[in-house]
């Protein structure tokens, strides 16, 4: 009889197995951005993340060096679609560097970056990836407030670490009235936006929802786990917890 390995803890640097890909976003401004796509190995996607990375490092501020390599949302792609069935759409946003290369354009405050969500939506939709979710974290997520509702793609809105600058976008009405879901990822002790401040802002959108994460500031260092079985719980529900092994 063939033995079965034994199951190895995940770990912060494992990759699990799943079909990856490069990818090349048209905005409708005219630039070119640099992404990736994750999807499950061995099944098609039961739903999709399109990820918006902290401050890039061209926005200075309190997160310089944000890519699509922040360490949340790269081991969001190594787990997700293996452990939830989830696709992982990630993308360096104007004038954004990794590894993978560098975007066109130049930082434009939340502002122009709009036309980068908007390009990734496209590729969900020329693709054909189920449910997708929008996940920002930090700056990101003021690019999911301030935009996200006006497109009708998104099932949701997922934000990581949301900054009270971010809270304070024009936005919120939107999500307000369109109903879509909109979920709070926030530290305990996060450097810029605590849960208490951000249940206040968050009180004008009925059906926004604030998971507290104990113990982590805003980097999220060591509370990974936490961040993505919430996010897992929303896009998939019954997902979490999600497996800390593999094979799971």
């Amino acid at each position: 009889m063939r033995e079965t390995a034994a199951p190895e803890p995940i770990r912060a640097s494992t990759v699990l197995p799943a079909r990856r890909s490069a990818l090349r976003l048209e905005t409708a401004d005219g630039l070119a951005l640099v992404g990736a796509l994750a999807l499950p190995a061995d099944r098609d996607p039961v739903a999709t993340l399109v990820c918006l990375h902290p401050l890039p490092e061209a926005g200075g501020g309190g997160t310089p060096g944000g890519s699509m390599d922040s360490h949340v949302l790269r081991k969001a792609a190594w787990r997700l679609p293996a452990l939830a069935g989830v696709a992982v759409l990630r993308l360096n946003t104007r004038g954004t560097a990794s590894a993978e290369g560098r975007s066109e354009g130049s930082f434009d405050e939340g502002v122009g970056e709009r036309w980068d969500l908007a390009a990734a939506l496209d590729v969900v939709e020329a693709l054909q990836l189920p449910a997708p979710w929008l996940l920002g974290w930090s700056f990101g997520s003021e690019v999911v407030l301030r935009w996200g509702a006006e497109d009708p793609t998104p099932v949701g809105g997922i934000l990581l670490s949301p900054p009270l600058r971010a809270l304070g976008l024009a936005g919120l009405p939107g999500w307000a009235a369109d109903g879509r879901p909109l979920l709070a990822v926030v530290p305990e002790l996060d450097d810029y936006a605590r849960p208490p401040a951000v249940r206040v802002a968050l009180a004008a959108v009925p059906q926004a929802q604030v998971v507290e994460v104990a113990g982590s500031r805003h980097l999220l260092v060591g509370h990974v786990e936490a961040a993505l079985d919430a996010a897992a719980a929303a896009v998939v529900p019954g997902a979490a917890p999600l497996a800390r092994d593999w094979p799971g």
